[in-house]
């Protein structure tokens, strides 16, 4: 089971990305449509969803993520197998940090798990 982390444009680079973006939309329309016909086009749809997205992260809280990562609980007891699960278990019983009740009470726990 794993955490999703979702990373976006700071502030700053939204607004950067934003005059970039505007300027890029502007040869387009200036340069790239009138010399270029449908690769201006193309150029200048592209910078205007650049200089889109790039508002919309500066006006809105949430914006637009620009990484999204699933990352996993490194709990390194949901990885381990069943026996050395009862190992371990075995071992602390021996070295007297847990009661025998405890002992019990967990054994029975990682035998639920194994079924």
């Amino acid at each position: 089971m794993g955490k999703r982390i979702v990373v976006k444009q700071s502030k700053e680079q939204a607004i950067f990305s934003m005059i970039v973006g505007l300027i890029f939309v502007i040869i387009g329309i200036t340069i790239a449509i009138p010399n270029f016909g449908l690769f201006g086009i193309f150029w200048t749809l592209i910078a205007f969803l650049i200089f889109g997205s790039s508002v919309y992260n500066v006006i809105n809280k949430k914006g637009l993520p620009s990484w999204s990562a699933e990352i996993e609980d490194n709990n390194v007891e949901l990885n381990e197998d069943f026996e050395t699960k009862l190992r371990k278990l075995n071992r602390l019983k021996e070295d007297g940090l847990i009661t025998e009740e405890e002992f019990q009470i967990k054994r029975e726990e990682i035998m639920k798990e194994k079924w």
